[in-house]
């Protein structure tokens, strides 16, 4: 790739696309694209069309996407799988319509069946039904995948499909109603130790930041207590305590953010769909199918491990409650990185001290 090409980056206000923008400035790339969902929703399909027919862009990162946890996905299922798809159909259709050079379209790991084999390969991909509720929001992105797949197999484009597992990072989306696991853990152990401290300035600044609900830091007492009530933080047993959905037992991998960019930047600078499509494909006997590429760790924690490591961090010495009445998603989700260890590729950051990275960032940020 050359230094002065135009890239388009969709999606670089987020906890993904931020951290693609910033892996390739500081690899010296000058000529990035990017625009807010004001500047350019891209839902609309004419105002896409408009905007590409414009810049007229040389790379495209699709990193824009509808996400979030497991009550989000639940909650709105119409919009996870509506929203993506459209978002997909827009601006994939324009990169082939545009003939550009490359095009690397973000996925998640939630694409794999819910009783997937572990660690899950890429061949795992539609070999059995996909857990409840992300179901939606994995078939939008199956389709994105595919959808990439077909265009390489019918027109000889270079789109490429990754698949992270669970990101976290600056950036991060810390809406306790929207958010991943981690981020929200964390914020709520934040609140919960400020609580604790009796640290009131600390809470309604988060508030501020990062209202729930329409709960702010000029909200009363009551109506901040009530609010954090409903979303886990509470009084139990005398102590200030978290409540976090579920059993605690799942096992989760988690990738910082940063390397799962320097993935992205690494693939689209020596990964072409051709050399994926290779790995897919030890003999040509086989249909072309599954040439996307996991991004990952290969490690995993449970829940409850998570939020002690969290706690440490925080320095909260409450309890952790969980709620085995609220579901617990998928048992256990961890990727098998072995085709981008095989492209020339492995993550630097280690859980804890991702962790510690992100907590100093969300302090200096709310």
């Amino acid at each position: 790739m050359d230094k002065t090409a135009k890239i388009y980056i969709a999606g670089h206000r987020g906890l993904v696309g931020s951290a693609i923008w910033r892996c390739f400035e500081e690899s010296g790339y000058a000529n990035l694209i990017g625009r807010s969902h004001q500047e350019l929703d891209l839902l609309d399909t004419e105002a896409v069309r408009r905007f590409f027919d414009e810049q007229r862009p040389d790379y495209v990162i699709l990193a824009a996407a509808f996400v979030g946890g497991i009550m989000a996905n639940n909650r709105y299922r119409a919009d996870f799988i509506y929203r993506n798809l459209q978002i997909q159909q827009n601006v994939i259709g324009e990169c082939f319509r545009h003939r550009i050079k490359k095009m690397l379209f973000l996925g998640s790991t939630c694409i794999y069946p819910g009783e997937a084999p572990q660690p899950m390969t890429e061949d795992v991909l539609l070999s059995s039904p996909l857990e409840y509720t992300n179901e939606p929001y994995a078939i939008a992105k199956i389709a994105g995948l595919k959808l990439c797949e077909s265009f390489n197999i019918q027109y000889g484009t270079n789109f490429i499909a990754a698949m992270p597992t669970n990101l976290y990072g600056p950036n991060d989306n810390f809406d306790l109603e929207k958010s991943h696991v981690l981020p929200a853990i964390m914020r709520k152990i934040h609140l919960a130790k400020a609580f604790e401290t009796n640290e009131w300035d600390m809470i309604r600044k988060d508030l501020n930041r990062y209202p729930i609900e329409n709960i702010t830091g000029e909200s009363t007492d009551t109506e901040i207590v009530a609010i954090l009530e409903k979303y886990g933080v509470f009084r139990h047993n005398k102590q200030i305590a978290v409540e976090i959905w579920g059993t605690g037992k799942p096992l989760r991998e988690f990738l910082w953010s940063e390397d799962m960019a320097a993935a992205c930047v690494y693939l689209m600078e020596h990964v072409d769909f051709e050399d994926i499509k290779k790995l897919a494909l030890p003999n040509e006997t086989k249909a072309i199918r599954n040439c996307h590429i996991n991004i990952g760790t290969g490690n995993e924690i449970s829940i409850a491990q998570l939020a002690d490591m969290i706690k440490l961090v925080v320095g909260f010495t409450g309890e952790i409650v969980f709620n085995a009445d609220k579901p617990d998603g998928t048992m256990r989700k961890l990727t098998d990185p072995s085709k981008l260890h095989a492209l020339g590729w492995r993550h630097t950051v280690e859980l804890h001290e991702g962790i510690e990275m992100l907590y100093r960032w969300y302090l200096k940020n709310i």
